[in-house]
């Protein structure tokens, strides 16, 4: 068995963000979670919302690794993970109360950002919940230094990521039918998103 993989961030931000999801995801029964990563978001929320079933997706790459998480916590109430990759899919057919990503967007292109609340639409439920944890930029412009030094960094790496304005971003929810409830302020210059589905909404 190989070691595990690890985030260091994950284990940084994942208090506060449970902090909020814990409130906000208290009414809803199943998550799907985009962009799971190395799995260790998903086994802490989990295992502090029992009330929830967790369902982690990634690229396959990244599968095994969340495997590894999820089979040595072996909590009730998460399933294997999902093949998905937003761009590409295969979305699941199933309807879930809430999406869950953290830390995705500024890594993907923008056509990738627009894929994934396409994607978004099809699977949450009416009523639905979708939070969104990372950077975001305010009417274009950075909100910290840290964030515009990370956003060279990113585009240094790939020239079609950055950080997302938080109105480009917004509108692309609003396109679904969701509306914004709340605009988390969080550590280290990142925020916590979470827009809601009104229940007469009809794709």
């Amino acid at each position: 068995m190989h070691d595990k993989p690890f985030a260091p961030s994950c284990e940084r931000n994942r208090d506060p963000i449970l902090a909020v999801l814990s409130v906000a995801l208290r009414a809803a029964r199943s998550v799907l979670e985009i962009g799971s990563g190395t799995g260790q978001h998903a086994v802490h929320f989990a295992a502090a919302m029992p009330w929830l079933v967790w369902q982690a997706s990634e690229r396959a790459e990244h599968l095994p690794g969340i495997v590894q998480w999820l089979e040595e916590a072996a909590l009730p109430n998460t399933r294997l993970p999902l093949t998905l990759d937003v761009a590409t899919g295969p979305w699941p057919t199933a309807r879930f109360d809430a999406v869950f990503s953290a830390n995705t967007l500024h890594i993907m292109g923008w056509p990738q950002v627009q894929a994934f609340f396409a994607g978004v639409d099809g699977v949450l439920a009416d009523g639905g919940t979708l939070a969104v944890y990372g950077p975001f930029n305010d009417g274009g412009a950075f909100t910290s230094d840290s964030n515009a030094q990370f956003d060279q960094w990113l585009k240094a790496r790939d020239p079609a990521s950055g950080i997302r304005d938080f109105e480009a971003v917004d509108a692309l929810a609003r396109g679904i039918g969701l509306r914004l409830e709340a605009d988390h302020a969080m550590p280290a210059n990142n925020r916590l998103l979470v827009w809601r589905r009104g229940r007469a909404h009809h794709a």
